[in-house]
């Protein structure tokens, strides 16, 4: 599936753990909720990535998201329009009993992203 849209502020919590993301708005995307290996293309370029789609139940649990880390990416890209292809399901959704236990998983699903083919 590939999702397009405008990049929005979050409340830049990856960003600390060590993955920030480029957030879209996902109220009216049709995708099971999850941990994906994603492409993301912006001007032509393109990235592997690690999204999660979904509620974040850890850290919110109730605005639907898609958040996108960006491997070898460094740059600015609120208000602009990003290409997010999800690639396979790593992992289903789930709540974390903290943080660090959210970022310990995170550094797993980050693992099996970079192994993917670009």
């Amino acid at each position: 599936m590939i999702i397009k849209g405008v990049v929005i502020h979050g409340a830049q919590l990856g960003r600390k753990m060590g993955f920030p993301t480029a957030n879209i708005d996902a109220r009216n995307i049709r995708v099971d909720n999850g941990v994906y290996y994603s492409i993301v293309t912006i001007d032509g370029q393109t990235y592997n990535a690690m999204s999660n789609i979904g509620t974040r139940p850890s850290v919110d649990g109730n605005t639907r998201l898609l958040e996108t880390h960006l491997f070898n990416f460094t740059g600015d890209l609120y208000g602009r329009e990003i290409e997010v292809k999800l690639i396979h399901k790593i992992r289903d959704e789930r709540r974390f009993e903290s943080i660090d236990q959210l970022k310990g998983q995170l550094k797993k699903d980050a693992s099996k992203c970079n192994l993917e083919p670009k």
